[in-house]
């Protein structure tokens, strides 16, 4: 007997990471632990691992569109998301073809800088990802300084926090969480705390959820793995503050249970 169960799709808008611990590769491996079919669309090669960037060549935009376009043919994309977008044009181009394929279900991660220190956003595109990209997203992924670029402010408290999430939300007509991974470093008067909180703003009101912060493993990929996890769990039909609770949850997991590649210890995913 032909089974009747339907695998959920979603698709990644990202770069390719060459050393496997974020990007594209890393999103494909969240969407298999969660036991979703995973599409891809391309948007540059880079030549990297956690240490270092040393190249980064984007695809055009209109193969950024073409790859969307077949995947959209071929599949019912029930979730997507973005990650490195690097220019104004692939922006562009990926707010246009997710706009005209009714891409609803959109996970934003607004990609910036690499835990490296690499600028993998060119500053000219910024304007553009507020503008073009933003509002038609569910959601968006900001970590403390990509939070403080979209909202303007500096974020050193949890107050702060919370008031980056909602104001970023508000700004864009779109859900915020922003994750506390950096927050240990920014509040400096503050308590150390074995703990994180990711906080979001989705319906007009505020969600926390708070983390074991892990110790020991790279951090190279945790906000893709992040929001491939959130992007996950809604294509498996979760809603939004569950999706972000389980999400969190998984990237800590993912530390704890790191490879040890000898030089490096990338996210245990799989």
């Amino acid at each position: 007997m032909q089974s009747t169960h339907h695998t959920p799709v979603a698709l990644t808008i990202a770069g390719s990471d060459s050393g496997g611990g974020a990007g594209i590769q890393t999103d494909l491996k969240t969407f298999t632990a969660h036991k979703v079919y995973g599409t891809t669309a391309i948007t540059c090669i880079t030549a990297q691992n956690p240490d270092a960037v040393t190249g980064v060549e984007p695809i055009s935009p209109e193969m950024v569109t073409k790859q969307v376009e077949a995947v959209c043919d071929g599949f019912p994309v029930a979730a997507a998301k973005t990650g490195m977008l690097y220019s104004a044009g692939i922006i562009r181009s990926v707010a246009d073809v997710v706009g005209r394929r009714r891409i609803s279900t959109l996970v934003v991660d607004p990609v910036m800088v690499a835990t490296s220190g690499a600028a993998l956003l060119q500053d000219d595109a910024i304007a553009t990802l507020q503008e073009a990209l933003l509002p038609r997203a569910m959601l968006v992924t900001p970590n403390i300084p990509e939070a403080e670029i979209l909202w303007g402010q500096p974020i050193r408290t949890m107050e702060e926090q919370q008031d980056a999430a909602e104001g970023i939300a508000m700004r864009f007509g779109v859900a915020c969480v922003v994750k506390g991974g950096h927050m240990r470093e920014r509040d400096a008067n503050q308590p150390q705390r074995p703990h994180l909180v990711n906080v979001l703003y989705a319906n007009g009101r505020l969600h926390s959820y708070q983390h074991e912060r892990v110790e020991g493993g790279d951090t190279h990929g945790t906000g893709c793995t992040f929001a491939a996890a959130v992007t996950a769990n809604l294509a498996n039909g979760r809603t939004l503050d569950v999706a972000v609770e389980n999400a969190g949850a998984f990237v800590g997991n993912a530390i704890a249970n790191r490879f040890d590649t000898g030089t490096h210890h990338p996210l245990g995913i799989g």
